[in-house]
């Protein structure tokens, strides 16, 4: 146990402090000793010290509340420790563990300190168990949390007219940014789009359930020019994040499908990579440069437009998948996937060209879609 014996007369042989380091040390206590209260509240905050044996009154104040797990013992005259006892509560409110009249003998001194340090084993072991309480009680609400997102995925796979859509979501923590979702928007039109939310975890993912409520207002609420300008639905999505006050950007790549005339309308709000479609085994990069949604507002998004015949594929991937694929450059890993995605005909063959098991700092996500697959 390491001890620091703090008195501004600590340099005087005759002083309280000098006396107390003098029997501490005689006692074989590891024992460091300060005139100042800032040098003595460092090493506390660093774990330097367990126990700081005080001779100053005057600074208790100031080291009282920065002990970071250290524990504090006054000493004083006889007449400090008797006018002490009336605010024997605040004291201990304050963080005293014991206060000491000194002087002591070797025994009492040895005695006082023992108890200081079964107190301290106490409080540790005390406070230990109510972090391991807390942190299974998170576990079990991320838990909870993971099983309602989950839920909130579409159908996997899931046929919508002559198009297989599919997804896969692998959350870096329990809970997700990432998210995915497609469905049918009327007879003739079909909507998908991957979405990532700046960050991870808990709060990102709060961020996800918003947006499942946004794909349930947008199949009620949509106008018709919206089916074939994607680019407005992200208008109106980054406007609901702006009035929301959600402080979170998304990127967010969205498409619909046009299944009577087999065309693919798309917008991108800063997703990378970009999305890629295959036709006739040649991939092609559906690039397309905008800010991400929920930063700036009145931002008017930009459609484009491809052809979606049968037999083609759109793959869409967040930003995660650049952890877990081989390149030292983005033009490298854009390259791997883009051979991957051209030799693999399904998401489960699509992933074993991946390093699924080595799962990076940021959320993973895909979408396929194929076209009469």
């Amino acid at each position: 146990m390491s001890l620091l014996v703090l008195d501004p007369d600590v340099a005087d042989p005759a002083s309280v402090g000098a006396q107390v380091k003098r029997q501490l040390t005689e006692l074989e206590f590891q024992t460091l000793e300060t005139p100042e209260t800032r040098v003595a509240i460092d090493l506390c905050r660093n774990g330097t010290v367990d126990l700081v044996v005080c001779c100053d009154w005057q600074a208790f104040s100031s080291l009282a509340g920065t002990r970071a797990g250290s524990g504090v013992i006054l000493v004083g005259s006889r007449e400090q420790v008797e006018n002490a006892k009336e605010h024997f509560v605040e004291l201990l409110r304050a963080g005293v563990m014991d206060y000491w009249c000194w002087p002591l003998t070797a025994a009492e001194t040895l005695a006082g300190v023992e108890l200081a340090q079964a107190r301290l084993q106490r409080t540790a072991s005390e406070f230990n168990n109510q972090m391991v309480q807390m942190r299974s009680e998170l576990e079990r609400d991320q838990r909870a949390g993971q099983y309602i997102q989950l839920g909130m995925l579409p159908p996997n796979p899931m046929g919508i007219g002559h198009f297989n859509l599919q997804h896969r979501v692998l959350p870096s923590l329990i809970l997700s940014g990432d998210f995915v979702d497609y469905f049918q928007i009327s007879d003739r039109y079909a909507a998908c789009y991957v979405a990532d939310v700046a960050g991870h975890g808990a709060s990102s993912a709060f961020v996800t359930v918003l947006l499942k409520n946004f794909s349930r207002r947008l199949r009620r609420e949509y106008r018709v020019s919206m089916l074939s300008d994607p680019g407005e639905i992200l208008s109106w999505i980054n406007g609901e994040l702006i009035d929301h006050g959600i402080d979170k950007h998304v990127a967010m790549f969205f498409a619909t499908i046009d299944m009577r005339e087999n065309l693919l309308h798309y917008a991108n709000a800063a997703h990378l990579p970009p999305a890629m479609m295959v036709v006739d085994g040649e991939v092609s990069a559906l690039e397309q440069k905008a800010k991400p949604l929920g930063l700036f507002p009145d931002i008017a998004y930009q459609s484009a437009t491809c052809p979606f015949p049968f037999g083609a594929k759109l793959v869409v991937f967040s930003d995660g998948v650049f952890d877990i694929v081989p390149g030292s450059s983005i033009d490298e890993k854009e390259h791997f996937l883009s051979e991957a995605i051209q030799n693999s005909g399904n998401m489960a063959a699509l992933w074993e060209h991946l390093k699924e098991d080595q799962v990076g700092p940021d959320d993973i996500s895909c979408l396929m879609v194929n076209h009469g697959a």
